[in-house]
């Protein structure tokens, strides 16, 4: 085992209050204030907020068009007509059809009312749909960046520019984030550990047909584990992003399990400061820009969509991760792994202890490269260095 430490600087920014048409607290939106449901001439469903404004922006749309948003949508979640971040990195990918539902026809209804959610609460009639964003030349070797739990690939912004000089480096949203498909549980996905796996090939079939470099972090390194031990000869290089390596790393901390619990869990996945800012900041020195906050808030305020994939992942985490862990152990452990393997660690994670980490990378023969002044999130604390080691990692193996 190889043990590197690289001292690196964290970017540290001021943190602004959250400001959207409705004001709403940080603890719960929907919690504190009283719901009500009023007649609305368009006849969709709607609820009024128990508010003093009689503005239309004070309506919680309910089954809204797509022009608005759907499922639960704030005026289609704008902060205002102005251009946002959110919009510009939407420019830069594409949708990439991959993975095929198991739904009916039946469409689905949101489990609080039992209204009729909107398109992007629903199934794919064929594949699904996952936002890809791409920087290099298809021509040179494939480098994909897989986002953690909960995040998007809009974590390696600064990343990808990095690898894109020699590498056709490829992020993607994990479906159920971002800006990918985010079918509602129990109508075609139900967000299960072994449906990742499987939509990770499929996608993974779709954006290289040579063998391809896998770059992950945190709660879906299991995943994507599980899915090279059976793919090794696709495979030419794995870099793991502060995994869950240990027992103690198997259980989810009380900012994500809050997610799983019952009714509570519906209503705190709903709120974009819980799901988004406290998720992400929560787990290290990472302080977010209000222009990055605004991406990661974004899906969360156009559709309910994405609370109830955040609700039905954090169940799947709280009963299979630990299992799913065990699992990656030993496949990282036994002799017949065979892809070059090394792993980063943020030592600033306030979610996974560094105990055992480093007698894990001895017992198991990794490289292990440690990063002092990063968190649980690496790529969003150093991004310029996490990407600078990963491209000197692979290149580095390229040529051996």
């Amino acid at each position: 085992m190889i043990i590197q430490t690289i001292h690196s600087t964290p970017t540290f920014h001021g943190f602004s209050t959250f400001h959207s048409p409705l004001s709403f607290s940080s603890s719960s939106f929907l919690a504190n204030r009283f719901l009500s449901l009023v007649p609305h001439p368009s006849r969709k469903p709607i609820l009024k907020l128990n508010s003093t404004s009689n503005d239309d922006q004070d309506y919680y749309l309910l089954d809204a068009e797509e022009s608005i948003g759907d499922g639960f949508s704030f005026s289609g979640g704008k902060y205002s007509d102005e251009p946002s971040p959110s919009d510009e990195w939407f420019k830069q990918g594409k949708m990439v059809k991959a993975y095929s539902g198991s739904g009916s026809d039946e469409k689905a209804k949101d489990p609080i009312f039992g209204l009729a959610m909107g398109a992007d609460s629903q199934a794919s009639s064929d594949f699904f749909r996952w936002f890809c964003v791409e920087a290099g030349s298809a021509d040179n070797p494939s480098v994909i960046l897989i986002h953690g739990f909960p995040s998007q690939a809009y974590s390696y912004r600064k990343v990808l520019p990095i690898l894109s000089k020699d590498y056709h480096a490829i992020a993607f949203d994990w479906l159920g984030f971002g800006f990918s498909d985010k079918p509602q549980p129990k109508y075609g996905f139900d967000y299960t550990l072994d449906e990742y796996v499987s939509s990770l090939e499929s996608l993974i079939d779709e954006l290289a047909v040579t063998k391809v470099s896998l770059v992950v972090q945190g709660y879906f390194a299991p995943v994507v584990v599980k899915y090279a031990n059976s793919n090794q000869e696709k495979i030419k290089n794995l870099i793991l992003l502060n995994p869950p390596l240990t027992a103690q790393h198997a259980k989810l901390p009380p900012t994500l399990s809050i997610f799983s619990n019952f009714l509570l869990g519906e209503i705190f996945s709903q709120d974009p400061l819980r799901a988004s800012d406290k998720a992400l900041t929560s787990c290290g020195p990472y302080q977010m820009k209000e222009e990055d906050a605004m991406v990661y808030r974004r899906p969360y305020l156009t559709s309910g969509s994405s609370g109830f994939a955040l609700n039905a992942l954090s169940r799947t985490m709280k009963k299979d991760l630990k299992r799913y862990v065990e699992d990656m152990q030993r496949i990282l452990k036994d002799e017949s792994w065979k892809v070059k393997t090394t792993i980063f660690w943020g030592q600033r994670d306030r979610w996974f202890s560094y105990n055992g980490v480093e007698n894990f990378c001895k017992d198991s023969n990794h490289t292990l490269i440690e990063v002092p002044k990063a968190g649980h999130h690496v790529q969003e604390d150093c991004g310029e260095e996490i990407g600078q080691l990963i491209y000197k990692t692979i290149r580095r193996r390229d040529y051996k």
